[in-house]
């Protein structure tokens, strides 16, 4: 007898502020308790020091968390000049101090433009990328350095929102995969003394900004229902797709993963949101040759 999973079977989008110094595992786990929930992921994980926006999925909403990791990210970043660590960040050692220059904001908008656009970078040591099965950090814990080619990314803006003796922060919308801490290494050394990661904080992800985002400590002290009426509908994550509302038919067979005809035209490989007439989310399939392929299926109306 298959063992019953413990927890509520709640599904939904929970857009969580997560706080500094608390990993995304465990601001994930601390939301899932406090909702009760079966089944919980998040995606596009922050580090312990940075703050913001981080979605939390429940139930059937984890099926999509992949539809994410593709979405561009808005950050605000404090930047400390003249500092080095072995980290990229604030949590590291200082590996060496070198003088802050004199910084007009014309020098400061020159060199930020150049790190605007198609650029590549080299991921940090200090990272979840893995080496023969291992992630990148546990080696550099270890001492050891592990060439890294570099990665094609693009920043779409880099703003400059203020200057301080010792640093500035900026605001940078970018592609998935952009490092801010390598961003701002950077800078640093195109500004001739260097520079760490002082602070950042996550604004947006693909579909969802700040305004909607609420904190562990808020969600401590809200009674349940007033805690499920921040769950936002799984279809949040999917808004940037097309989709089609099926007959009652196509909805029994679209459930037994079978292929339904789609005449609509749309490139092949486009993903679809399928609808019944009731404008109820069944899944996302896979248009091909004229047929859609059921790709990620929910299993139950009740949980949704």
């Amino acid at each position: 007898m298959a063992r019953r999973r413990k927890g509520r079977p709640i599904s939904g989008v929970l857009l969580l502020d997560k706080p500094y110094g608390v990993s995304s595992n465990r601001a994930l786990q601390k939301a899932r308790g406090l909702f009760q929930a079966q089944k919980a992921g998040h995606t596009g994980t922050l580090d312990p020091m940075a703050t913001g926006l981080l979605p939390v999925l429940f139930g059937e909403a984890t099926k999509f968390s992949s539809l994410l990791l593709d979405a561009d990210k808005r950050y605000q970043a404090s930047l400390r000049l003249g500092q080095t660590t072995a980290t990229g960040d604030a949590e590291g050692d200082i590996l060496s101090e070198r003088p802050v220059p004199e910084l007009e904001s014309s020098r400061l908008e020159h060199v930020l433009a150049q790190f605007t656009g198609d650029i590549e970078q080299i991921p940090p040591m200090y990272s979840a990328l893995k080496h023969e099965g291992r992630p990148l950090y546990e080696l550099a814990r270890e001492g050891r350095e592990i060439k890294r080619a570099p990665r094609a990314v693009s920043v779409y803006h880099i703003g400059l929102l203020e200057t301080r003796e010792s640093g500035f922060s900026i605001d940078v919308t970018c592609s998935k995969g952009t490092y801010i801490r390598t961003l701002a290494m950077d800078i640093g050394e195109a500004l001739g003394c260097g520079a760490h990661l002082n602070a950042l904080r996550r604004f947006k992800t693909g579909p969802f900004d700040a305004e909607s985002m609420v904190t562990l400590e808020v969600l401590e002290h809200l009674s349940d229902d007033e805690r499920q009426a921040h769950l936002l509908p799984i279809d949040a994550l999917l808004t940037h797709l097309p989709s089609v509302e099926v007959d009652d038919e196509s909805v029994a067979r679209f459930r037994q993963g079978q292929a339904l005809a789609y005449n609509e035209t749309y490139p092949s490989q486009t993903l679809i949101r399928v609808y019944d007439r009731t404008r109820t989310l069944l899944g996302v399939a896979l248009l091909n040759e004229g047929q859609l392929a059921p790709k990620r299926v929910i299993n139950t109306v009740e949980d949704i």
